[in-house]
């Protein structure tokens, strides 16, 4: 029977995201109205933690080996290699811009979860900067995904997919074969994957009801001011990121802000409204060649990779909302961990997929990297359904910056190879 003509119907083919912020309202509700009588549904959120607790390395190893490995090494020319530093030192910009007004606005401190549920937090202990950096590098990554160690799995992730794209390219038949035999396995193990992921995710208004109902039955309707500030200042820091970011790139290398923001809101609206910069991108390479003037032979390599691994505005909600988490549980994060999230942020940025929803995933992976993981009815858990609740709102903001970036950095990259032709941007 199809998902259409079964009894549950209805459920499968209203839209998810108005399904998960019903949820999120209506735990609010129930959990305000019923108290200490709602706990019942536990069990329900602890399925959503465990389903989520599964994915996680999957999605870590499968979406960066492919990221990795779709960057053709024969284009990485000076074309290649500039939009690569740039969209890398963007996202790095993005991401410490998210913890700058994660810390001014002190955003989760209005939460208290540390003392809810039977979970314990587990406060990860701060490593100097030199051991943070020498333990990206994992002595087995097979240890590393087994006992969840996110940075090591992170970088072997990469290594590998570069590896792949490198014998993909060979002039030896054999070694190509080899190596687009590979491509293919986690290519379609990615897609996999993604399948799954859209499966929890149908399960997640269920589970955010359940999380948020606990979190409203033992903190009351102040949980509601902390969850509509992490909003705000997310929004406050992609317009911060867009202004002085992007807005300086543009005004170093002589081209108005002004002008090209207007160029592009098509795009950039597009991404707003479909939240999904994978999706926009047909509307972003004809805005690329008919409105900025950008010549074919750059962005028809630039946007796609940057629609693959240039996340801003996911790194800016991931570097916010672990601030909120680590708050509302009552860890405070050091410096040192701080700069884990960045590092984790930016790498991670090269395998989010780019479609709705998935920098929800990947903060999980964010979280894990400073210690702050998810277990049933743990503060970790509340907290984060706290912030899947309200993902939508935040999905469509760094969505759009998310493409905005990618044509502010091809725009760059251009100007800087002669490949733009500045009369159709400036008329």
């Amino acid at each position: 029977m199809s998902e259409r003509g079964s009894w549950l119907g209805w459920y499968f083919r209203s839209n998810l995201l108005m399904r998960i912020l019903i949820g999120l309202v209506l735990g609010a509700i129930f959990g305000l109205i019923f108290r200490e009588k709602i706990l019942w549904v536990k069990p329900f959120g602890d399925v959503f933690v465990r389903l989520l607790k599964m994915i996680v390395m999957p999605v870590v190893i499968a979406s960066l080996v492919v990221g990795a490995a779709s960057i053709e090494p024969a284009r990485l020319g000076r074309v290649g290699v500039k939009i690569i530093v740039l969209y890398l030192l963007t996202s790095a910009f993005a991401v410490t811009i998210g913890l700058i007004f994660g810390n001014l606005f002190n955003v989760g401190s209005g939460v208290n979860l540390a003392n809810i549920g039977h979970g314990v937090v587990k406060k990860a202990t701060a490593p100097s900067l030199v051991q943070t950096l020498l333990n990206i590098i994992p002595k087995n990554p097979f240890t590393a995904i087994v006992k969840g160690q996110v940075l090591p799995v992170i970088f072997f992730s990469i290594i590998f997919g570069i590896g792949i794209a490198i014998l993909r390219d060979s002039s030896d038949e054999r070694l190509k074969k080899s190596g687009e035999t590979v491509f293919r396995f986690f290519d379609g193990s990615a897609e996999v994957i993604y399948k799954i992921v859209k499966w929890i995710l149908e399960y997640a208004p269920i589970g955010v009801f359940a999380l948020i109902a606990i979190v409203f039955a033992k903190e009351g309707a102040k949980a509601a001011g902390p969850l509509a500030l992490v909003v705000l200042v997310v929004y406050l820091a992609l317009i911060t990121h867009v202004i002085i970011t992007y807005g300086g790139l543009l005004k170093i290398n002589g081209i108005s802000p002004l002008k090209f923001f207007s160029k592009i809101k098509e795009a950039s609206i597009t991404a707003f409204v479909t939240r999904s910069s994978s999706g926009t991108l047909p509307v972003t390479m004809k805005v690329a060649e008919e409105q900025v003037g950008i010549s074919k032979g750059v962005y028809s390599f630039t946007l796609p990779l940057g629609a693959t691994i240039n996340m801003d505005g996911t790194a800016i909600y991931q570097g916010i909302c672990a601030l909120f988490v680590a708050n509302a549980v009552g860890v405070h994060l050091t410096i040192a961990q701080q700069i884990t999230v960045i590092i984790t942020a930016v790498l991670a940025s090269i395998g989010t997929a780019g479609v709705p929803g998935a920098g929800a995933i990947m903060l999980l992976m964010v979280l894990s990297s400073i210690g702050l993981n998810l277990s049933e009815n743990s503060p970790v858990a509340l907290a984060y359904a706290m912030i899947l609740g309200v993902d939508a709102l935040l999905d469509m903001g760094r969505t759009s910056v998310n493409v905005t970036g990618d044509l502010t950095c091809t725009t760059v990259v251009a100007k800087s190879e002669n490949e733009l032709d500045l009369e159709v941007l400036n008329k």
